[in-house]
């Protein structure tokens, strides 16, 4: 009973996580550049509620799954035209298109409220990679947004740290006068960040809808993408540190729903502190083992670049 406990725990637990990876993934990619996008949470829900209107309308998972990227990703247009070409705070951007995402997605999805997905993302199992005991089972027996997700670490971490395209990157995001120095418009690349961010943020909502929570409700990420900020945080700005962080937080979501299924006596409020709870004693104790080496992220992050300085 244990072993089956721990086993549906641990395979929940990558499934919860996966809408926390895209998100935190993109939002890596942003940060690199030299973006905070605070906006996360407001890209979740808008990606969340234009999937399930063009599922509910067209009964297609693929277009939903393509319109939630593709409307985060123009939200997230309007936060790089704002914070890059704007020069307007970008914590106060994000945080603004985090209150109008809200109610924008709450108006446009108010007649679809409480109305259950006519499908959902189908789990299959990979041939061979599914039979290896345990990892087999929690890992190749998802959907196909999780695998998606695995091919974005492994393809990120090369991206970022082995090509001449991360290289650029990260330099935007450390040193931006230099990299437009070396003809590298900075801008441009931040802008591109950006967008493809939001997109993947977009898709961490479509997931959710599609998959952990397969109906409609106003405000249905309930701080996800808070969450995966923290993430970014947590992970040093790291892909493969990301997807553990992910799954971490994912388990201890799971975990919650582990034991009200085994009827164990614990207020269901409590259990849906946990994600929370487990975020603070995270990022508290990733601070306190970072304080020597100051990693505070990309060191021109939130700062605007005028090439006219430069």
């Amino acid at each position: 009973m244990i072993q089956v406990m721990i086993l549906a725990t641990l395979t929940a637990a990558v499934a919860q996580g996966t809408p926390l990876l895209l998100t935190a993934l993109g939002e890596i990619m942003t940060q690199r550049s030299g973006v905070l996008n605070l906006g996360l949470e407001g890209m979740m829900l808008m990606g969340a509620a234009s999937s399930f209107m063009v599922l509910v309308n067209t009964n297609s998972l693929f277009l939903a799954v393509v319109a939630g990227a593709v409307c985060s990703g123009l939200l997230a247009l309007v936060h790089g035209f704002l914070s890059i070409t704007c020069r307007v705070h970008q914590i106060i951007c994000g945080l603004a298109l985090n209150m109008f995402a809200g109610g924008l997605s709450g108006y446009l999805g108010k007649d679809y409220n409480g109305i259950p997905a006519p499908k959902v993302l189908p789990s299959f199992r990979i041939p061979l990679l599914a039979d290896i005991p345990y990892v087999g089972e929690i890992f190749f027996y998802q959907n196909g947004l999780v695998y998606l997700s695995y091919g974005l670490v492994i393809g990120l971490t090369y991206l970022i740290f082995h090509t001449q395209i991360g290289l650029k990157l990260r330099a935007c995001g450390e040193n931006p006068a230099a990299a437009y120095s070396m003809g590298i418009s900075v801008n441009r690349t931040r802008y591109i960040y950006v967008v493809m961010g939001g997109m993947l943020a977009g898709i961490g909502g479509s997931f959710l809808i599609l998959s952990t929570v397969p109906s409609w409700v106003e405000n249905m990420t309930g701080g996800r993408g808070w969450i995966a900020l923290a993430i970014v945080t947590c992970a040093m700005w790291k892909p493969a540190a990301a997807m553990a962080a992910a799954y971490v937080f994912g388990g201890v979501e799971a975990l919650g729903y582990q034991l009200q299924a085994v009827s164990v006596n614990v207020s269901p409020v409590l259990l849906k502190m946990l994600p929370y709870l487990a975020t603070i004693l995270v990022l508290a104790a990733v601070s306190i083992g970072n304080q020597d080496k100051g990693a505070a992220g990309p060191e021109a992050m939130t700062t605007p670049f005028i090439p006219e300085d430069n």
